[in-house]
């Protein structure tokens, strides 16, 4: 039997982390709602959920560079999240307890990606452009086989049993990272690490960071929101699952081909697509709530939302931050999708039954605008690597 490669490993690791995610974002504002909790409170418990991407990342960031023990990290983290999961069963479910518990599920939640994604990196060094977008994929796959898996068992088990499925995939993920090792590649222990201000006062940066601050404000409502949408729209969980697997099999498409739009065109071009092309998916999913195949549609357009642009994301910061600051250079991309999705979570949830559901996506779609004043900054000529 031939030993496991690398790339396999990783793409295995991607494929429980993101199966989590599959699991625990579509239908865990659905389980709070099962459990008597308005939408004000839902918003705020989504906001809690990601509030610590403020200081987290930077936390685990720096921990990553000044230690060089990225796999440990993880570990750490995956273990920590399944302990979480257990501990659902074991307290009230009151706003108080469930608020800290996702405090602290998000806090270690934040150590795994934005390390691991460093990790692949460096494993695949020189190959990255070839190979990064084939092992990501799997995570897709991952989150298609919670997302649509879980929407399937829970039209046949209560949702209250969600929490039980959370932990046993954060265990598997837990036991699948002994599988990786510690990247050879990757910058052991610093003493003094390298200051990271320089690189932000880059213009690509900063424009870049700003860019992903706007697009995750838009996704706030589709993250905090989309499954309770639909549901009160009439559709069925299955249906929700689908629908969400749709946006997820539209990014691993994008990550198999992504590669021709990064060599054809510059990223201000493709920053700038993908940031229309989100203002109106949110725009098609409050004005047309009623109609599948204008869900479905819209939700193909994550293959631009998500899909490219984190490719493009990938490159800005592996560009831009050398080898020993990849950690705080992911960290950085964590802490700008919390802001902005957190940030949106609460302003959706303080009017989402003051303006209507469907007038919070309208205006979600709206706010892309802002950040085509930024894509000036992005290099207009095509970027090799």
């Amino acid at each position: 039997m031939q030993p496991i490669s690398i790339q396999h490993r990783l793409a295995g690791f991607y494929f429980f982390y993101y199966s989590i995610v599959g699991t625990f974002m579509p239908f865990w504002n659905l389980y709070l709602e099962d459990q008597g909790f308005n939408y004000q409170e839902i918003g705020l418990l989504s906001s809690i959920a990601i509030i610590t991407r403020f200081f987290a990342p930077f936390i685990w960031g720096w921990i990553a560079d000044k230690s060089g023990k990225r796999m440990l990290l993880v570990r750490i983290a995956t273990w920590m999240e399944a302990c979480i999961w257990f501990m659902i069963f074991l307290i009230p479910n009151t706003f108080q307890s469930v608020a800290l518990l996702m405090l602290i599920f998000s806090f270690f939640q934040n150590a795994i990606l934005a390390q691991f994604e460093g990790v692949t990196l460096f494993w695949l060094a020189e190959k990255r452009t070839q190979l990064y977008g084939k092992v990501r994929k799997w995570g897709s796959v991952g989150f298609i086989v919670g997302v649509f898996g879980i929407g399937a068992l829970l039209e046949i088990v209560p949702i209250s049993m969600l929490p039980l499925m959370l932990l046993c995939i954060a265990f598997l993920a837990f036991l699948w990272s002994f599988s990786i090792k510690e990247p050879s590649t990757a910058p052991r222990s610093q003493q003094k690490l390298e200051p990271l201000m320089p690189i932000l006062k880059r213009p690509v940066v900063a424009a870049f960071f700003a860019i992903e601050f706007v697009l995750l404000f838009s996704h706030a409502p589709f993250y905090s929101f989309y499954s309770n949408y639909l549901h009160q729209t009439g559709f069925s969980t299955t249906e929700i699952g689908l629908l969400w697997s749709v946006g997820v099999v539209a990014e691993i498409i994008m990550f198999a081909f992504a590669h021709i739009f990064l060599t054809r065109f510059s990223w201000r071009s493709l920053a700038s697509v993908c940031l229309v092309l989100t203002g109106a998916r949110w725009i098609v999913v409050g004005l047309l709530p009623h109609f599948f195949m204008a869900q479905f549609l819209a939700q193909s357009i994550h293959a631009f939302s998500f899909g490219l642009f984190h490719m493009i994301a990938m490159r800005i910061i592996f560009q831009n931050f050398s080898a020993g600051q990849q950690g705080r250079g992911q960290a950085m991309y964590s802490t700008m999708w919390g802001l902005g999705v957190a940030l949106g979570s609460i302003l959706a949830g303080k009017y989402w039954q003051v303006i209507s559901g469907e007038m919070v996506f309208v205006l979600a779609g709206l706010s892309t605008a802002v950040g085509l004043l930024f894509v000036r900054w992005l290099p207009k000529d095509i970027q090799q690597s």
